[in-house]
């Protein structure tokens, strides 16, 4: 076996050791490309091995832009056909196929994995990952509530996990400089933050049980949510449902919100109030919030950038947006990537990509450092939208407490800072 591969197992088994008597392991160190197989190339025993969980077409798309240093060994899906399927277009039908989760991540010589599960189930089979040793790439948004987000950090610390979140506009030329713009400074004192009003998800109101499709593990699709009888709207609707997900607060805010967060320097905290402009249950209405040093964050754009927000400031306004924006005054940003780095995110496929994002967590497994969109990132950056779609259920203004992750006074508010789990799909207690 090739030397730099021979270390990247041996570096597996040692973090896994390590974590049976509960110690977290070093990480591994880079290898450098002259050590890798023939033309500059990663040769298969160089590669990061990495499995997949959840196989529907974003998680095929991911596997398409693996980038060349990632190797593919085994998929999962509950729906074990999907799995198959995946298998035999993108793996050729050489890759082991899994129902259960658990048996891929029982394998050591896996590394890494690509978790692009339903909202509802992926922190929890993340943190399952973390305490097998394994890398983590999970798609956004990445909880379905605030909790659990601050276990799954408390996991991927204790666990030594370098977790990259799929907000990829983090990797993409033009959202770095207009961030980086804002956070320095140069745009003065923030005015204003309005962003899109991205709409939130529906109750569940009963629907009639169907067949349960052959091959489907219906028990685990749910997890953790509520037992409900089969229905192909919740399995194949499952982001416009509570239960499941945030709706588009969550998915499109997910983005939009993370370079609020970004450019205002926020990644380690949230805003400390919030008041829905509409009646309790109204999970349309526009909401307003505040952050502690006072910059106000509206969310009440009926069009606008869907993957970013509007920011005007002392000297100027930008709007930023997926891998573009614009200034008014219009040379207010003059220092520009490379044209070769803009280019490569230009055409409308290139925009929906994670390869990019893909290689930073990649790079960062191998050097030990944290990717551009670390877990604690994605944790704050959804919990805005989180905390978004609490006010509005509740129908009345908030105040947070982003420390203690806690409202201040209202207990209520706080009940849903959790949400119950059922039986077998409970958050562990020791991490």
């Amino acid at each position: 076996m090739h030397q730099s591969g021979r270390y990247l197992r041996r570096t597996t088994l040692k973090r896994l050791a390590a974590m049976a008597i509960g110690f977290p392991a070093a990480l591994p160190t880079w290898v450098a490309r002259s050590a890798l197989g023939g033309a500059g190339r990663w040769g298969a025993n160089d590669r990061i091995t990495v499995g997949v969980i959840g196989c529907g077409g974003r998680s095929n798309l991911l596997i398409e832009q693996l980038p060349d240093q990632g190797q593919i060994l085994a998929v999962s899906d509950c729906f074990l056909e999907r799995a198959e399927q995946t298998n035999a277009s993108k793996g050729q039908g050489h890759w082991a196929v899994y129902q259960d989760h658990r048996r891929l991540l029982e394998r050591a010589d896996i590394d890494a994995v690509i978790i692009g599960t339903p909202d509802h189930v992926r922190a929890f089979i993340c943190i399952e990952a973390c305490r097998a040793g394994k890398h983590i790439y999970a798609e956004k948004p990445l909880t379905l509530y605030i909790y659990e987000g601050r276990v799954l950090v408390r996991a991927a610390r204790k666990y030594g996990c370098v977790f990259q979140v799929g907000t990829q506009q983090r990797s993409m030329a033009l959202n770095r400089i207009a961030c980086e713009f804002i956070r320095s400074g140069k745009l003065g004192k923030i005015r204003v933050v309005q962003g899109m009003n991205y709409p939130g998800p529906r109750f569940y109101e009963g629907l009639p049980e169907e067949p349960i499709p052959k091959g489907l593990d219906w028990d685990r699709w749910l997890g953790q949510t509520p037992w409900r009888p089969y229905n192909r709207q919740l399995h194949f609707g499952w982001m416009g449902w509570w239960d499941y997900s945030g709706g588009e607060m969550t998915n499109w805010g997910a983005h939009g919100l993370d370079q609020v967060q970004w450019a205002l320097g926020k990644d380690d905290t949230g805003p400390v109030e919030i008041r829905p402009l509409g009646a309790p249950k109204d999970l349309k209405a526009p909401v307003h919030m505040k952050y502690a040093d006072g910059t106000p964050l509206r969310l009440e754009l009926a069009q606008g950038p869907m993957g970013g927000a509007i920011f005007s400031g002392e000297k100027g306004r930008i709007e930023i947006n997926r891998n573009k924006f614009t200034c008014n005054p219009p040379d207010l940003i003059t220092d520009l990537p490379p044209q070769e780095e803009i280019d490569k995110w230009r055409d409308e496929v290139a925009l929906w990509q994670a390869k990019y994002h893909m290689e930073d967590w990649m790079q960062a497994i191998r050097s030990g450092k944290r990717p551009v969109a670390d877990v604690e990132i994605g944790h704050r950056s959804v919990s805005v939208a989180h905390l978004a779609n609490i006010a509005r259920l509740l129908g009345r203004p908030l105040r947070w407490d982003p420390v203690r992750e806690q409202f201040l006074g209202d207990d209520e508010a706080n009940r849903w800072v959790e949400r119950p789990q059922r039986e077998g799909y409970q958050l562990p207690k020791d991490v």
